[in-house]
Formats: structure tokens, sequence, C-alpha cells
């Protein structure tokens, strides 16, 4: 585990694998850290450089005050990846990590080869529901959206299992301040025109159980990139590689042996 220090930001990365390889990069949603991808990346083939980092406001990121801006959560990933010297990666972006994947594409397609959006959309939500959850946090902290936010997150049969209450703790407990300020960020951005416009190797995942971004959405923003792919976890809800970890690092090496990144 490390810390990057950028002055306005101090992000924790970590990096696993092979120094030397690939590089693929994770970003992950909000409400979590980068545990999110703990059970995925031991099924993933050997030889890979392996990048996860908290975003700002979560995890042992540093939690500015809010509101945060997409434009800033894209700058702080480019950032990381300029600071490590990071070329050609695959970048793994879950719901507002896939935000931030789509716009760093846009930005600086020198660091990124391919893109997977999982559980993701280039706008989720509208406005005045993000208001709306950020109004009830407010009043009553993240906890008052947790239990909702599981039935979101998770299908009816991982929420029989006491696992789900690793997760929904992991929501409760991020920074206030970070967790609104992502929800500014994700609520006033709207990347349909400009995602519209890359063309790089893409992948979509959604989960068949998904509440928050339900398959035909990610499927909508899937097929604005030309030649993209799409696949469907069933049994599966908006966090999929912590339901079926295998089965996710199946899809993502399939991935990343088609396009020539292992």
């Amino acid at each position: 585990m490390q810390i990057a220090d950028f002055g306005d930001i101090k992000l924790h990365y970590r990096e696993d694998g092979d120094p030397s390889g690939p590089p693929v990069v994770f970003a992950n949603s909000l409400g979590t850290d980068m545990r999110l991808w703990d059970a995925v990346l031991p099924h993933l083939p050997a030889g890979l450089r392996l990048i996860r980092y908290d975003k700002r406001g979560h995890g042992l990121s540093s939690a500015p005050p809010a509101p945060y801006s997409m434009g800033a959560l894209v700058r702080d990933a480019e950032s990381l990846l300029d600071h490590l010297e990071i070329r050609d990666c695959v970048f793994v972006g879950l719901s507002i990590g896939g935000l931030i994947a789509q716009g760093l594409a846009v930005k600086r397609l020198d660091l990124i080869r391919g893109l997977v959006l999982s559980n993701t959309a280039a706008k989720i939500g509208t406005p005045a529901m993000w208001h709306q959850r950020m109004d009830v946090i407010r009043e009553g902290g993240i906890e008052a959206l947790a239990d909702a936010t599981m039935e979101r997150w998770f299908s009816k049969g991982f929420r029989a299992t006491p696992d789900h209450l690793l997760w929904r703790n992991m929501m409760a407990r991020q920074p206030e301040d970070g967790y609104l300020g992502c929800c500014a960020a994700i609520s006033g951005t709207d990347f349909y025109t400009p995602t519209s416009g890359l063309r790089l190797p893409t992948l979509g995942i959604a989960g068949s159980e998904d509440g928050s971004t339900p398959p035909d959405l990610v499927r909508e923003t899937i097929d604005l990139v030309p030649g993209s792919r799409f696949e469907l976890m069933r049994r599966a809800g908006h966090l999929p590689c912590v339901e079926q970890p295998q089965e996710y690092a199946a899809i993502l090496s399939r991935f990343l042996a088609d396009i020539g990144h292992i």
C-alpha cells in the first residue's frame, strides 16, 4: 500500500502482480474502496501489473470537502497513471469508476488501450435523484441509505448471506464528505456525446439483478462505442465482482486475451 501526494489530494494505491507486466487499472464504485477487487485478482492470469486505488473521499485516500467534480476525479486517475509511468493500460471501472474510465479515455487516450465499463453508464440517474440522496445523508448520515443501497447492489440470494454486511459496513464507514462529493460528481455527469466518440476496445459487464445500473442502461452505453462487446452476469447485482469473482475474472481474462493484453 502506498500514498501518492498530488498536493490537493493524496491517493492511496496498491500494486500487485508483475511490475513489468501489461498494466490493468481498477477503479471502484461509490461507497467502496479498493477491496472491491480482492476476490477477483487471484483468478486473473499471471504476469499482469495490477493497480488499484481509492478515489478521493474513499478508503485511505484523503477526503477534501464536498462537492467534487467529475473532472477532478478524472484528473486524480490521470495523475496516478502519470506518476506510475503507465501507458496503454486496460482500465476497469465499476459504477462511478466506469464514469472515471470514460472521462479518462476521452481526455488521455495515450494512457488507455482498452476499457472495461462495468455496471455503469454514460449518465447515471438524474440530478434530482442525487440531490435527494445527498439531503438524506446530510440529515441521517450514510447509514440512512445503507439498507436501500444493499437492495440495489446485491441479488436477493447474496443479501441472504452475512457476507453482504461487510459491504454495508464498508459503505456506511466511508467519509461523509467523500460520499457526498462523489454523489455531486455523478449528478453533474453526462458522457453520452464524448463516449460516442471513443474508438478503442471496450467491454461492458452488467448484472441481471443490478438495481443501480440495470443491464439495458449498461448496454445502451456500451453500444455507443463501435465494435464493443457486452457480457451479462446472471444472478448478480451491481457488484458482480463480489458475488461471482471467478466468473468476473474469466470474462475479464477473455477480453484481455482477445485484445492481446496477455
